[in-house]
């Protein structure tokens, strides 16, 4: 069986207990939640519901209504985005984010909003300070702060819980992209002053693709971004204006929210801290032996700095695409090769135009995993030397 390590993208395997909810929801109640009167179409709305409400409690958020439901991190992003912003708002971001983020901003900015991207260090980490700095710069206080949490890129944490409480005190917006950072490390939406949380259920929270969620505040009412009907207020032409319905329109996956749930109970259950010091062993093994490796450039954090759940390296005069493909066809091992839609986090650490190998070790995967793939980097490594001789 292939060695995967790719959860930064998709986690892989599942638990059990995720796969045993898909099974059971989609053979007894695999119907549109809230679209009947009828005692099943009650019961998968309740069943949402308490979906939502897991959401809430795993994220200290007050009202679980204030959590939308979406396909992905990237449609809650632009959720936020295109419903809050207006020509003439300011929107400061770094220079380490996904294309999530960055694609919608380079949109909103034909359309008179002014984007400011505060520059990361060569290990992918923003400062409190430049934040604070270009929020207010000119004079103009800016609307909105729009940054990811840790980056798919170098793992490097920002540290958001200095970046929110501030904000706040501002009037200022803030937004967090948790996509690699929700069921890795802890979010409090309260204590971190976080306005709008945006993340994938599919990540770290070990459920199905094709789910994610958006938390808003209370009091913002953004413009949907998609029409159509709720299952209630038929009679209206208009979208409701009561969260969750004004941004949940179409039949909901009844099947999948109960895979996230079910998922979302298991790291639950096994504890953010104890799961973040399983990743970070992998990956501490992982960097040392990648450091005795000849040719090897890792990028991102030091091993003495906050890390998320992942490791991007280079070789020197080497293409990663190549290195990725040797690894897969001849070793059954998969990781990440290129520029993992992140461009500008790329040009940021100097990995343009190639990218670089990113690792990202899962909840399952063992030292054995990780001794596997150090020994393939080094049988390729032996195989090009003796080539190139």
């Amino acid at each position: 069986m292939a060695i995967y390590l790719d959860n930064a993208a998709t986690t892989f395997p599942k638990p059990e207990s995720v796969y045993h909810a898909l099974d059971q929801t989609g053979r007894h109640l695999a119907i549109s939640p809230g679209r009947g009167s009828y005692s099943l179409a009650l019961e998968a709305g309740r069943l949402v519901y308490e979906v939502r409400e897991t959401v809430a409690e795993f994220f200290n958020i007050p009202d679980p209504s204030r959590v939308v439901f979406t396909a992905n991190a990237t449609e809650a992003i632009n959720l936020a985005l295109f419903g809050l912003l207006r020509p003439g708002d300011r929107v400061v971001s770094t220079t380490m984010e996904h294309n999530a983020v960055s694609r919608p901003l380079q949109v909103l900015a034909s359309r008179g909003i002014e984007i400011e991207r505060v520059p990361a260090d060569t290990t992918g980490q923003v400062s409190a300070a430049a934040i604070r700095e270009a929020v207010t710069n000119g004079g103009k206080i800016a609307r909105m702060v729009v940054l990811s949490h840790c980056s798919n890129v170098t793992g490097s944490i920002q540290p958001i819980e200095e970046i929110g409480p501030w904000c706040r005190q501002q009037g200022v917006l803030f937004m967090v992209d948790a996509a690699q950072s929700a069921g890795l490390l802890p979010i409090d939406v309260q204590s971190m002053g976080i306005d709008l949380l945006a993340a994938a259920g599919h990540k770290g929270l070990l459920g199905p693709a094709g789910t994610g969620f958006l938390y808003l505040v209370e009091g913002l009412q953004p413009t949907p971004l998609i029409y159509g009907g709720t299952g209630g207020n038929s009679a209206s032409p208009l979208m409701p204006e009561e969260l969750p319905e004004r941004l949940e329109c179409g039949t909901l996956n009844t099947q999948a929210l109960a895979g996230l749930q079910a998922g979302i109970d298991f790291v639950r259950s096994h504890g953010l801290e104890q799961i973040r010091r399983h990743k970070s062993a992998l990956l501490e093994q992982l960097f040392f032996g990648l450091s005795r490796l000849p040719g090897i450039r890792i990028h991102g954090p030091s091993q003495v700095q906050p890390q998320g759940g992942l490791l991007s390296f280079s070789l020197a005069g080497q293409d990663p695409s190549e290195i990725g493909f040797l690894l897969d066809v001849e070793y059954d091992i998969c990781i990440r090769t290129g520029l993992h839609c992140a461009p500008d986090a790329h040009r940021n650490i100097g990995t343009l135009p190639a990218g670089t190998l990113r690792v990202s070790p899962g909840l399952f995967n063992t030292a054995a995993d990780i001794d596997a793939l150090l020994r393939a980097m080094d049988r390729i490594l032996c195989a090009k030397s003796t080539i190139s001789a």
